[in-house]
């Protein structure tokens, strides 16, 4: 992967592909096809309908570590694509990551001693549903609770964004704990290939959830504050 510096809404989509192909995973979650010719993202985005800032955005998000969005840069975004952003992100790591996942562990603990295959299935598991009630919290609670401030009527009480930042946790953190189980305690299977394929699966999804967490901490809640703020001072 080429090193390169910030992406803007007129770096090529080509480039921004070439210089970091992880970046196709985000495409999906915009709605975003290939084909994008010598298009700069700005003219991609516009010719599918996706914010450019938005995605400009989450690439660089994505691609530089000490990357921080402006306070400027995120009042310019458009509320209900991010919001549109995070729950096809939602979808995306329960149908193509977390299930994927579950039926390597499923193949893979049928070759483990009971104990071990026991023990990861039940934490597997255990992980799904905290996985499934975060997201499910933020579908039914969070985002329509944003989506009532956009309308500027009908304003809800007894609930602001300060609610959902205060127990936000970060689902990484478990799996964590579910490679340290597999790098530390999962021995005489022979399956060094699949063990191998599952762990770098698990360290993507990882590293993933914690970017996506990172984007609800210093993008959206920020981004809501200021408009509760606005709102109610009006």
């Amino acid at each position: 992967m080429t090193k390169i510096s910030l992406y803007t809404t007129e770096t090529r989509m080509a480039d921004l592909i070439e210089s970091n192909y992880n970046l196709l995973l985000l495409f999906p979650r915009f709605g975003l096809e290939l084909g994008v010719g010598d298009n700069t993202i700005a003219e991609q985005c516009v010719r599918q309908g996706v914010s450019a800032h938005l995605f400009v955005m989450m690439c660089n998000i994505y691609s530089h570590a000490d990357y921080m969005p402006t306070v400027a840069e995120i009042e310019q975004l458009d509320v209900e694509q991010l919001l549109d952003y995070l729950s096809r992100s939602h979808k995306y790591y329960v149908k193509s990551r977390l299930i994927p996942i579950g039926r390597q562990l499923n193949h893979i603990s049928e070759y483990c001693a009971s104990a071990h295959s026991t023990v990861l299935q039940r934490f597997f598991s255990e992980y799904e549903q905290e996985v499934m009630h975060h997201f499910n919290y933020e579908e039914e609670t969070v985002f329509p609770y944003i989506r009532t401030l956009l309308t500027k009527y009908d304003m809800p009480t007894g609930y602001d964004i300060d609610t959902f930042k205060n127990n936000h946790s970060n689902i990484d953190d478990k799996l964590s704990d579910l490679k340290n189980i597999i790098v530390k305690h999962l021995r005489g299977v022979g399956m060094a290939d699949d063990i191998t394929e599952l762990l770098f699966q698990i360290c993507s999804l990882e590293e993933d959830l914690s970017r996506h967490t990172f984007i609800e901490d210093v993008v959206l809640i920020p981004m809501v504050q200021h408009l509760e703020k606005t709102i109610y001072d009006n």
